[in-house]
């Protein structure tokens, strides 16, 4: 890994050391535990929902090993599940995430002081690397699912906090692992379904049921992206611009979301939640994200608004767009046909979140 710089304002220039390590390492213990934990017998199961990450509200608060920096997200009828019991001391894995799984378990035993093993199996819901949140997902299903197993010793929001605060990504070096970027939107909105925000430090601010009666549909555009093999180089560029670009627009972002988001959003105004939404894709962190993938998604979303879209959105840093429209499959395809673009996933909001069961 690397040591990368990256400026945010004329004072702010911070070094993130990209180092690696195992799992089970550098983890973060301060997380409330309401009861002693004692395994239960039966296994549980736990599903949650994918996400579409719409925005980030101010990229100079959060760092690797440092969630925050607030955010804009929606769930997906789209599913992650993981099915975990109790062992007396060994732990056995069935997931293609082993690294991450073993993180997980490793900061779940730390904070609760549980002492036993387990036994868990993920299935998760086969979007990877397109802007829909996988490695939440996973590992929301996953902590939800041992919670479950022990008799609940952290309460919901203790377990955003533990994913959020334990937050890892597989890295190129064989059993290893390193801190990732986490705002905490993927974890709230896989627990509680719906559209949610959430400012700084992984604070839950709002929660509301989103596009009920509407469509959902993911198109992911054949792009590539510029300089799409410099690696370190390519990140350190997009995260010196996105925060650069927050630092300009962070209170516009965030006046926009409290004054006119929200209550579109309570209002059900779903053409109105899109004009919000398509001024946040030229403001701050969300235009370098558009853009590192060129202006050529520009090009693709105007003109899936000019169709008549009523919310048209690139999900987190790309290059997938999310279209939320009272239109069906069919007449989405009309539009999509003489554009060159194809339908990915085709879905609905999910307005639930989380679902536990035992077996």
């Amino acid at each position: 890994m690397a040591i990368l710089k990256i400026r945010g304002g004329d004072l702010d220039l911070v070094e993130y050391d990209f180092t690696s390590f195992h799992p089970g390492e550098h983890l973060y213990r301060e997380i409330p535990v309401v009861q002693p934990p004692v395994p239960q017998k039966e296994s549980f199961k736990a599903t949650v929902p994918a996400r579409v990450h719409l925005t980030v509200l101010d990229m100079n608060r959060f760092s690797p090993g440092m969630p925050g920096g607030g955010g804009l997200g929606f769930a997906l009828q789209l599913y992650s599940n993981a099915t975990v019991s109790c062992t007396p001391e060994k732990i056995v894995i069935d997931s293609p995430r082993i690294l991450l799984i073993e993180h997980l378990v490793a900061a779940f035993k730390a904070v609760t002081g549980y002492a036993g093993g387990f036994l868990i199996r993920t299935e998760d819901h086969g979007k990877e690397h397109v802007g829909l949140g996988s490695t939440c997902t996973t590992a929301t299903a996953v902590i939800s699912a041992m919670n479950e197993a022990v008799g609940r010793p952290l309460t919901y929001d203790g377990i955003r906090r533990l994913i959020g605060h334990n937050y890892v990504e597989e890295t190129n070096e064989p059993g290893m692992i390193a801190f990732g970027f986490e705002t905490g939107v993927g974890a709230a909105t896989s627990i509680y379904g719906g559209m949610n925000v959430m400012g700084d430090q992984l604070t839950h601010v709002y929660q509301h049921a989103f596009a009920e009666d509407k469509n959902v549909f993911i198109i992911t555009p054949n792009i590539h992206s510029e300089d799409d093999n410099a690696g370190l180089e390519e990140f350190s560029l997009l995260m010196n611009r996105a925060r650069t670009l927050d630092y300009r627009d962070r209170e516009l972002k965030a006046y926009m979301i409290m004054m006119d988001m929200i209550p579109a959003i309570e209002k059900g105004d779903l053409k109105k939640m899109g004009d919000i939404m398509w001024e946040i894709e030229f403001r701050g962190s969300k235009r370098a994200e558009v853009q590192h993938h060129t202006f050529i998604i520009y090009q693709h979303m105007n003109a899936l608004r000019q169709a008549g879209l009523e919310f048209v959105a690139m999900s987190s840093v790309g290059p997938s767009i999310c279209v939320v429209t009272e239109k069906t499959e069919s007449e989405m395809q009309l539009i999509l046909d003489p554009l060159g673009l194809e339908i990915s996933v085709s879905t609905k909001a999910d307005n639930i979140g989380i679902r536990l069961s035992r077996h």
